[in-house]
C-alpha cells in the first residue's frame, strides 16, 4: 500500500498571492514609483521569480495613466503573438485582445517581403492602432516595425508595452523604444536587456487592468 504524503504548504489562492507580493515588496525597491507603476513592477517580478529584474523596468512619464485611461475606454489591445493574447486576464476586459499573426495572407506576405510573420502582422494593426494598447512580448522585429510605422506617420497607440525576449534584436529593439519614445511622443513601458517574454508583457497589461479594479498590493 502506498503511504499517503502530506506536505505543509499554503493552499488558499488569496493567501498565496498576498504572501507573494509581501515578499516581493521586501525584496525590491519600489518607493520611487507611483502606486500604479509599483503594481506593474511587482507583477513582472511575480511572473518570473527574479526580484533583480525590477531595476530593468522603465516607464515613460505618463505610461500608466495613459494605459489605464485607454483600458477604461475599452480600446483595442494588440498582441504580437498568441501567447501574449492568452496571458491577458479575460474577466477584466470587454473585448478580446487582437493578434493577427495567423490571419490569412500574413505568412504569404512575410515570405514575399522576406521578413518575419510578426512584422507582416503588425501592418494589420493599422485600423486599430490609434489609442490602443500594444503588447509585444516575443518579437523584436514587431517592435522595430511598429516604431518605423509610427515614425512614418501611423496612428499612435496610447501605450506600448515593449518586452520582447531573446538574443537577436530584443535588447536593441527595447533600447530603441526607450531612446526615441519622447521624439515620437509615445508612452511606453519596457524591460531593458535580453529578458522579457509573453509572461512579463501580459502581466504588465494585467497589472494596469487590476489597478482599474482596485486590486492593489
Amino acid at each position: 500500500m502506498t503511504e499517503k504524503m502530506n506536505f505543509d504548504y499554503i493552499q488558499d489562492p488569496k493567501k498565496i498571492e498576498v504572501e507573494s507580493f509581501r515578499q516581493i515588496r521586501e525584496l525590491t525597491a519600489l518607493d520611487h514609483l507611483s502606486i500604479e507603476a509599483q503594481q506593474v513592477v511587482m507583477r513582472i517580478v511575480h511572473s518570473v521569480g527574479f526580484p533583480h529584474i525590477a531595476a530593468q523596468v522603465n516607464f515613460s512619464e505618463n505610461a500608466c495613466q495613459s494605459g489605464i485611461a485607454a483600458l477604461k475606454k475599452g480600446m483595442p489591445i494588440l498582441c504580437d503573438v498568441e501567447m501574449v493574447k492568452q496571458g491577458i486576464t479575460k474577466r477584466m476586459i470587454k473585448t478580446d485582445p487582437l493578434c493577427f499573426l495567423n490571419q490569412q495572407g500574413v505568412a504569404e506576405r512575410a515570405k514575399e517581403q522576406g521578413e518575419t510573420r510578426t512584422m507582416a502582422a503588425v501592418e494589420s494593426w493599422l485600423p486599430h492602432l490609434a489609442g490602443s494598447i500594444v503588447v509585444i512580448g516575443n518579437a523584436p522585429t514587431a517592435l522595430f516595425r511598429l516604431l518605423e510605422m509610427i515614425a512614418q506617420g501611423a496612428p499612435k497607440p496610447a501605450l506600448i508595452i515593449g518586452m520582447p525576449v531573446g538574443f537577436v534584436g530584443a535588447a536593441e529593439s527595447k533600447q530603441a523604444l526607450w531612446d526615441i519614445h519622447q521624439q515620437l511622443d509615445i508612452e511606453c513601458i519596457t524591460l531593458l536587456g535580453r529578458e522579457g517574454g509573453s509572461a512579463v508583457s501580459s502581466a504588465t497589461c494585467n497589472a494596469l487592468l487590476r489597478c482599474i479594479k482596485g486590486e492593489i498590493y
